[in-house]
């Protein structure tokens, strides 16, 4: 046996021992990374309101603090107002219920000719045992639903804490990472930060906006209507129909409609067609004028970027999605070189072009230089005849 062949074999199993310590410690540390590319983002977009506030006076850290605090606030009642109208919903159907148990039974024993009841109907419901194994399921299911509600918990304020530290001490974390780069890379790199704060903060401000101006709209179109919980309905579209990428305008529209139905059917008819109008007002008037410096970018490619986000990283990749593709776009737009494009049917005009202005001034040499003032290649008395020497073929 070879000398070398028992280190190789040594050095072959310790490498693959290392990759595989690896891929477990990254399967394990892969909702915390998660986690921080999420605060990351977070960070990149709250920053610019930072630095605003800083510019000003006001210390980075209470900046920052300012700043997430609004965040909360405007969080909390968003999901106050969902909750009222969510709640005040239960509460009608609930209220309503036996009413609408005795049309359907009226309903049923005109047209099958039975002879159900109420209290019949509401005791085989309630004694049934598919409702009584749901029940016991629920009960067992309690602890496993409250260790993830702990768990989302958990996870949010640990996005909450590193996106506070990423804020608060941005300049002070690019200081750090340059100073481990040549000089020639830091330029790079920073350029590359300025951008990514640039086109992040740019989108969820953009968002915000066309958030506000849809809601605004919706909410006036329901309460012309009289459609309930008009406030509530149009903060959920405008947060909903903006910051879900895809799918948000149709989830949007969806409960503004359901509730208009159960007022009157032809409201859910208006509110539908004005969910139409207005989503292809604002793609086609509105947003291109809103995000045209921020995160313009070709519809095509962010409707492929929301996917491929969805694919790597759920529905996080989706929400970071358009500003990651933003960023890159931005950055790569600087080191690569265009070059004008020649166009064929174009550069063919030019030279016909050419050709006839060619050909119109020699035949005007040729009128001016002919004895008499008598046309070229004409007979006296006669009809021009053809040159074939003064005629230059077309190009």
């Amino acid at each position: 046996m070879p000398r070398w062949l028992p280190r190789a074999m040594v050095l072959a199993l310790a490498l693959v021992a290392c990759f595989q310590l690896a891929s477990w410690g990254f399967h394990q540390l892969i909702g915390l990374l998660l986690n921080i590319v999420i605060a990351f983002f977070l960070a990149l977009a709250v920053e610019p309101a930072v630095d605003w506030m800083a510019a000003r006076g006001v210390r980075r850290g209470l900046a920052t603090g300012t700043v997430f605090l609004g965040l909360l606030v405007t969080a909390a009642g968003f999901f106050a107002l969902l909750g009222s109208m969510v709640a005040g919903q239960i509460a009608t159907m609930v209220e309503e219920f036996p009413q609408y148990l005795d049309s359907v039974i009226s309903w049923a024993n005109s047209t099958f000719h039975t002879h159900l009841s109420r209290l019949a109907v509401q005791n085989n419901l309630l004694n049934s045992d598919w409702l009584q194994k749901y029940v016991q399921d629920s009960a067992n299911n309690v602890l496993a639903v409250s260790a993830t509600v702990l768990g989302s918990l958990f996870n949010l304020l640990t996005v909450a804490l590193f996106s506070f530290y990423f804020a608060a001490d941005g300049p002070r974390l690019r200081r750090a990472l340059c100073s481990v780069l040549p000089p020639s890379r830091q330029a790079e790199v920073l350029r590359a930060w300025e951008i990514a704060v640039a086109k992040t903060g740019g989108y969820l401000y953009s968002r915000g906006l066309m958030a506000l101006i849809s809601g605004v709209a919706h909410y006036i179109l329901l309460e012309i209507l009289g459609v309930p919980y008009a406030p509530a309905l149009g903060v959920w579209v405008g947060l909903v129909s903006q910051f879900i990428p895809t799918i948000g305008t149709y989830l949007a529209g969806a409960l503004p409609i359901l509730i208009a139905f159960t007022v009157d059917p032809w409201y859910a008819l208006w509110v539908f067609a004005f969910v139409v109008v207005y989503q292809q007002f604002e793609n086609y008037l509105l947003q291109p004028r809103i995000t045209a410096r921020t995160v313009d970018i070709h519809p095509a490619v962010a409707f492929g970027s929301v996917i491929a986000g969805t694919a790597l990283m759920g529905a996080v990749g989706a929400l970071i999605a358009i500003p990651a593709t933003a960023t890159l776009q931005a950055f790569l737009s600087a080191y690569v070189k265009r070059y004008e494009v020649t166009d064929p049917r174009a550069d063919g005009g030019r030279r016909f072009r050419r050709g006839s202005e060619v050909l119109a001034r020699v035949r005007r040499g040729l009128h001016r230089e002919a004895p008499g003032g008598a046309r070229p290649g004409a007979a006296p008395g006669g009809p021009e005849a053809p040159s074939e020497e003064t005629e230059p073929s077309s190009p």
